[in-house]
């Protein structure tokens, strides 16, 4: 009785859920409520405004809805252009035989790329940042083969033509799209992906045979270590580490001149003072530089490096000109040149106070390179004195200087062969008359007091010589008198042992 009076009350409808309130045919359910349809009439709103900002394909991360590569940026909606820009990235990440006809759909989407990127449309979010990495990094990082020639038959000029990649058609394109997105990309957003083993590889690649390659090297590192403030530090220390490498095991690399090129305008950036950090790179890696045979490769920009250094900071000039004449060359003439050349740089920019530290050195050594044999040499040695820079410190320190080189002009114009040279030492000579004639006489009552010194100690050695021949010559005729008298006591033994 109860159950059917129960059954007669009639149920009341349980609310149903707004998003999934349909029928079992999938149609909408007409039970719903007042709320139940406002607040599903807002979530269509919401849905149909998000799908039109950030289309499926972004909003599933662009993996599920891929676009094909080889689509044009022209033929497809703004809105998965940046779709198509990974997919082509992705997409040039593989690598193929230059033979294989792939290898004109991948130039053709590098070019697009280029295009793209040079446009401006293209958005660096870390999907892209992620992908253009990891496409140079496909195409740019290998390893070269073996170097066979040994390094003691390098010379100092190497006149060997250059080898050109075969690949470069392409790898230009890469290394444009690199330089490109090292301009536009923020240094926060790339920081994971350009990080110390992305520069590391990037610093093996100035290795490379083919001079375009270094050339387009050498832009990207400069914007790199231009953009990155984080890395400076580890750029500096890292290229440290190949310049010690060159100049103490291998004396083999392709890159020191393009790598010190980026320097000279780095080092025109430091601060004042100069940290001492910085000056340790001048002393261990820029002056050991001039030991290498190869040293005239690269010694343009070394030269500049350190001149960039010694307008910095002018002290430095005494220990650079110290620097030279530790690294100075003994038997190669043409290094002797570049030395000498740089020296004359220097003296340009050095103070009276720093050129009276190092000046009885330095002028020893010039006066070796007045008497040098090879004509070039003293010739660049005697143009020193056309410089009217070096000719006020030798006026203002000529009580010094003057005898140093005295010796070498006077050696020069009784034995030298060059005509030129023996020009040259006459009109130094005739300088320095002009300069200070007392002191010049001077210097002359000297040199005549050394040479009869000289001369005396040469008739003695000579003499003495003499002397020794003719001793060794007697004792030559006569018996030696030690072996006579064991003879003759071997002869009394003899006659006393018979006796007994």
């Amino acid at each position: 009785m109860l159950k059917q009076i129960l059954s007669k009350i009639p149920r009341k409808s349980s609310k149903p859920d707004p998003i999934d309130a349909t029928t079992g045919n999938g149609a909408p359910c007409s039970t719903t409520t007042n709320g139940g349809n406002s607040f599903s009439s807002r979530l269509n709103v919401v849905k149909r405004v998000s799908s039109a900002v950030f289309p499926s394909s972004i909003m599933s991360g662009g993996v599920d809805a891929a676009v094909e590569p080889h689509i044009s940026f022209k033929d497809i909606s703004p809105l998965q252009k940046q779709n198509l820009f990974i997919s082509k990235l992705n997409f040039c990440c593989e690598i193929s035989d230059f033979s294989d006809a792939h290898l004109d759909l991948k130039r053709e989407a590098l070019v697009e790329l280029l295009d793209f990127v040079s446009s401006g449309s293209a958005k660096f979010t870390e999907p892209a940042i992620s992908a253009i990495c990891k496409m140079c990094a496909a195409n740019l990082f290998r390893v070269f083969p073996p170097k066979y020639r040994n390094s003691s038959n390098a010379t100092e000029t190497d006149d060997e033509e250059p080898m050109f990649d075969p690949a470069w058609s392409h790898l230009q394109l890469v290394y444009e799209l690199l330089l490109r997105f090292t301009s536009l990309v923020d240094a926060k957003a790339a920081k994971k992906q350009v990080d110390h083993s992305f520069v590391l590889r990037l610093l093996d690649l100035f290795d490379s045979d083919d001079p375009r390659e270094r050339d387009c090297l050498k832009s990207v590192l400069h914007r790199i270590y231009g953009k990155f403030m984080v890395l400076r530090p580890f750029i500096r220390k890292a290229v440290s580490n190949i310049i010690y490498r060159f100049v103490y095991e291998t004396e083999r690399h392709n890159g020191i001149a393009e790598l010190l090129e980026i320097f000279g305008s780095i080092i025109s950036g430091f601060a004042l003072p100069l940290k001492e950090e910085h000056k340790l790179f001048l002393w261990r890696a820029l002056m050991p530089l001039h030991k290498p045979k190869s040293v005239g490769i690269y010694h343009q920009q070394l030269a500049y490096c350190i001149v960039q250094f010694v307008d910095k900071d002018p002290k430095l000039t005494g220990e650079v000109i110290k620097g030279l004449l530790k690294y100075w060359p003994v038997t190669n003439s043409q290094k002797e040149l570049m030395f000498i050349s740089e020296v004359e740089e220097m003296l340009e920019m050095t103070s009276m106070d720093e050129f009276q530290k190092v000046m009885v050195p330095l002028f020893r050594r010039i006066g070796g390179c007045l008497n040098s044999s090879h004509y070039q040499v003293a010739e660049r040695a005697h143009l020193l004195w056309n410089n009217e820079r070096i000719v006020n410190l030798v006026i203002h320190n000529r009580q010094v200087i003057v005898p140093i080189v005295f010796s070498a002009l006077e050696r020069n114009s009784q034995n030298h062969w060059n005509q030129a040279v023996l020009n040259l030492t006459q009109n130094i000579r005739k300088m320095f008359l002009e300069m200070d004639e007392e002191l010049m006489l001077a210097c002359q009552c000297k040199l005549e007091e050394e040479q009869s010194k000289s001369n005396v100690v040469a008739e003695k050695r000579r003499l003495t010589w003499e002397n020794l021949e003719s001793a060794a010559g007697g004792a030559a005729s006569f018996n030696n008198p030690i072996s006579n008298t064991i003879n003759l006591a071997h002869v009394e033994s003899a006659s006393c042992s018979v006796a007994c």
